[in-house]
């Protein structure tokens, strides 16, 4: 994960949104267990920490990956979003 992105993702004060995910009632259980083994307030901090460890687990593939390497640097030569968008469609739908 990039610097300044990590940089951002460690401040307190992100802006948080509030979102309805359906969990079954047995995950719940077992997250509301083992929060306070783990030092957790509770299970939804428990379950924030898990989903980033997952995605900037991802994410990491994701940008070490030389197709995405490409994007950028045809980004940073000034190929339109749009235009690399269409490729894009246009091999993933074909």
């Amino acid at each position: 994960m990039k610097i300044e992105t990590l940089k951002q993702r460690l401040r307190k004060d992100r802006p948080m949104k509030s979102i309805t995910l359906r969990i079954p009632e047995d995950v719940v259980e077992d997250l509301k267990k083992i929060a306070p083994v783990l030092g957790f307030s509770g299970y939804q901090p428990l379950m924030r920490t898990y989903i980033g460890q997952g995605l900037r687990k991802d994410l990491e593939k994701l940008e070490n990956d030389p197709f995405w390497e490409l994007i950028e640097s045809l980004k940073r030569h000034g190929v339109e979003e749009d235009i690399i968008n269409n490729a894009l469609n246009e091999i993933t739908t074909h």
